[in-house]
């Protein structure tokens, strides 16, 4: 259930607040709201993220399509069977969730009068096909949540206004130049649990998004895609069946804080791959099949949190986390995870760790052959 300060905030559409990493969505945020986290998006619980409809007082009533609740600006049509999208909606709507339907297709004149509508939520549905022109009476559209579908491309046309686009778990396997032409407020994409490869990005498919959030995971990815957007915080490629870090793989990245490879099958990260990265904080490589530490995490002055959990690392060095010397690191650690690896931690130096916050901060042993 959504609390009611969180509808209010949508609905008044505030300004964009300063960037404050608090956790998984942190780049998503233009106006101060969270995403839809998975559960909600899927309607996995019986409140399916839906507002306390019978708490609100309505600004209209005169139009609302049949068996769907309207508050506020609020149209909640969801797990109702629906073959399409419902006639009757009223042209003030800013939020429209149709998530857990049966609806197949979205039609020219579905969305037509909707040109104040501001989230919509299809997710969960059995869309395969999307009128070019769909979307076009949307002028004022931020958020398209069309996860958990049967779309084999990304949908044309995408309203110039959008900022945040959630397609993950559909049927995409190419990625063709030009798709997200025009798409300048764009920060957020997720599209991870499509089957990609890397030969699905066309050269050039990511031109002129100025992105802060992109994730690809649990695809068919064997390497770091190229030419993604140069202004990426956060990159999630988890899940995928990535094998190595080469030298350039991330040198255009360098305004990333966060970076997810975890589960794949990374054995080798080149030396100084790792010195692209200045700005990184958070560092996710558990899963893997590492024999040893990265090299270059000590020159990484703002790095807190490294994810090794999960490895092949048999030794673990002096000087694999912290600069030679004290004081030298600008921020201390306050997360290693070594557990789930082949190394005698009690072989490990104290001193290995004379940068990290406490001891509390490192996790060893549990080692299971």
């Amino acid at each position: 259930m959504w609390p009611l300060w969180l509808l209010a905030s949508l609905l008044a559409l505030s300004h964009a607040l300063p960037f404050e990493q608090k956790g998984f969505w942190d780049f998503t945020l233009d106006d101060g709201l969270p995403m839809l986290n998975d559960e909600e998006a899927s309607g996995a619980e019986t409140t399916s993220g839906v507002p306390d409809l019978d708490s609100l007082t309505p600004t209209f009533s005169a139009m609302c399509p049949f068996g769907c609740h309207c508050h506020l600006r609020v149209v909640q049509c969801s797990d109702l069977g629906l073959k399409s999208v419902p006639k009757e909606i009223s042209p003030d709507t800013t939020l429209l969730d149709l998530q857990n339907n049966d609806i197949s297709e979205l039609r020219k004149d579905d969305f037509k009068g909707l040109q104040h509508l501001y989230a919509l939520v299809l997710v969960n549905n059995k869309i395969s096909k999307i009128h070019e022109k769909a979307f076009s009476p949307l002028r004022k559209l931020q958020k398209l949540y069309i996860s958990k579908n049967h779309l084999v491309e990304i949908p044309p046309n995408l309203p110039s206004s959008l900022v945040e686009l959630r397609i993950h778990d559909n049927r995409i396997r190419k990625v063709p130049k030009g798709v997200f032409s025009g798409l300048r407020n764009m920060n957020c994409i997720e599209m991870g649990g499509n089957p990609l490869e890397n030969s699905g990005f066309e050269p050039g498919a990511f031109d002129g998004l100025k992105l802060n959030y992109l994730r690809i995971s649990e695809a068919k990815l064997t390497g770091i895609p190229k030419d993604l957007p140069e202004t990426l915080n956060e990159l999630h490629l988890d899940h995928n069946k990535i094998q190595a870090i080469e030298l350039e793989d991330l040198l255009r990245y360098s305004k990333l804080y966060r970076l997810g490879l975890g589960h794949n099958q990374i054995r080798m990260i080149e030396n100084g791959s790792l010195s692209f990265l200045p700005t990184l904080r958070e560092l996710h490589l558990d899963n893997n099949k590492l024999s040893r530490v990265p090299s270059g995490l000590p020159d990484l002055k703002l790095l807190q949190v490294v994810y090794l959990h999960t490895n092949n690392i048999t030794k673990v060095g002096v000087n694999d986390f912290c600069p030679v010397g004290f004081g030298v690191k600008r921020a201390y650690y306050n997360g290693i995870s070594l557990f789930n690896n082949p190394v005698p931690y009690w072989e490990v130096q104290p001193a290995t760790f004379r940068c990290v916050t406490d001891r509390l901060a490192i996790q060893f042993g549990n080692y299971k052959k």
